[in-house]
């Protein structure tokens, strides 16, 4: 006699659904755009009923909201894992800032994160994961301003300028004609004006 199968654990299959769905969500979104993206794309995709988009997201909004929550996190881990290879801390801030203006040329994030993001959920500077990002930048600015790198600024207010910075420059870059010449453009000045940290300038 075959052993009975035990049923999934409610939480599992929850968490499968919702997996599904933002694949799907992202996947739209990336091929099509937001606002040519529809509920039936998501729903036949995953394989699930429009009942099961509107209660895990509400609507396809809140879709939009998880993908990019998503793809976010998938930045933040590319970026951590770029920084930690840099041989000092202000090589890693560096590589760290460019890898994210650089971003802005991958089509996905182009499309999702700087294009429609913005036009359907407001001013990227206000979403929750930039004050997450503010309070790693800031640790990073204390740290150099500790070891004697940098100049002696306010670190919360450096962060916030160089987080500003790279920002608009990933937007500037998705909205452009030509993306990869403001794209190199944008980082060749961007390592002219955060050079002005450095001591060792304050002090030539």
């Amino acid at each position: 006699m075959a052993p009975k199968t035990l049923p999934r654990p409610r939480k599992e299959m929850i968490a499968e659904t919702r997996a599904k769905l933002i694949a799907a969500g992202r996947h739209a979104f990336a091929a099509k755009g937001y606002a040519d993206a529809s509920m039936d794309d998501f729903t036949a995709e995953a394989g699930l009923t429009r009942g099961a988009l509107y209660h895990h997201f509400g609507d396809k909004k809140g879709l939009l909201q998880a993908v990019i929550a998503e793809i976010d996190a998938e930045m933040s881990a590319r970026l951590c894992a770029i920084s930690g290879q840099a041989k000092t801390a202000w090589q890693g801030l560096l590589d760290e800032s460019v890898a994210y203006i650089e971003m802005a040329l991958e089509p996905e994030i182009q499309r999702i994160m700087l294009l429609d993001g913005p036009a359907v959920l407001g001013d990227p500077s206000q979403w929750p994961n930039q004050n997450a990002c503010v309070r790693t930048m800031t640790a990073s600015i204390q740290k150099l301003i500790d070891e004697n790198t940098i100049r002696e600024v306010d670190p919360e207010a450096a962060a916030r300028l160089i987080n500003g910075t790279t920002l608009s420059a990933a937007l500037w870059i998705a909205g452009a004609e030509n993306p990869q010449a403001v794209s190199k453009k944008a980082v060749e000045t961007f390592l002219v004006m955060v050079s002005g940290l450095l001591k060792e300038k304050a002090e030539d």
